[in-house]
């Protein structure tokens, strides 16, 4: 029904806003990842999700429509209801998310509020075809030279040794997101400067 709504900020709760749209205030649900991202009186154009069930109709609202299409996803697994997929994405960003299930690390998704190890592991095992670990990188701040596959190889290794030194796929994933430059280095440059981020 609503596919997009431009308008201003002008209300933030943790895990809430309220935007103003020719004098219609619309209150739309969201994750504290796109709460915190969020400064009263902006002008923003926020993605939305119309939840309806027999008794209520509910807004949710995302920054993209990329941020949208995951929501879609998370709700179709069996056992996550739009508040328990708002959760998960308040725990991890999109990329982290993505090599949450890529990696089946389900213990990174069952840290988030309501999440338990079997609906973790379920959403991993009904999602992972839907992920691709090209995708990670996209958007990012990283170089578009991280496609490569010498780049992917070099990422995938760093993240394979970081992992076999007890950090988990999430973490290291943060480390090599938060590298300048990662595009350029040798995987044992992008691991020393990994492991300096997760010191």
């Amino acid at each position: 029904m609503y596919a997009y709504i431009k308008g201003t900020v002008e209300n933030i709760d943790v895990d809430s806003f309220i935007i103003d749209n020719n004098g219609i205030g619309y209150r739309i649900l969201t994750s504290t990842n796109v709460t915190s991202k969020l400064k009263l009186h902006d002008q923003i154009t926020t993605y939305t999700y119309l939840n309806v069930r027999e008794d209520d109709m509910t807004l949710f609202g995302f920054l993209s429509n990329e941020e949208v299409a995951v929501f879609k996803l998370l709700i179709s697994v069996s056992g996550i209801g739009p508040k328990v997929a708002l959760a998960i994405m308040s725990q991890l960003t999109l990329d982290e998310l993505r090599i949450a299930v890529i990696s089946e690390d389900y213990k990174a998704i069952a840290k988030a509020n309501g999440v338990g190890p079997k609906t973790a592991q379920r959403a991993v095992i009904e999602l992972k075809d839907k992920f691709k670990l090209e995708d990670v990188f996209t958007g990012s701040d990283m170089s578009d030279d991280l496609s490569d596959s010498a780049n992917d190889d070099i990422i995938t290794e760093t993240a394979m040794a970081l992992t076999s030194l007890g950090y988990s796929n999430v973490e290291a994933l943060r480390a090599i997101k938060k590298i300048e430059g990662a595009d350029k280095m040798s995987t044992s440059e992008l691991l020393s400067a990994a492991l300096k981020k997760l010191i």
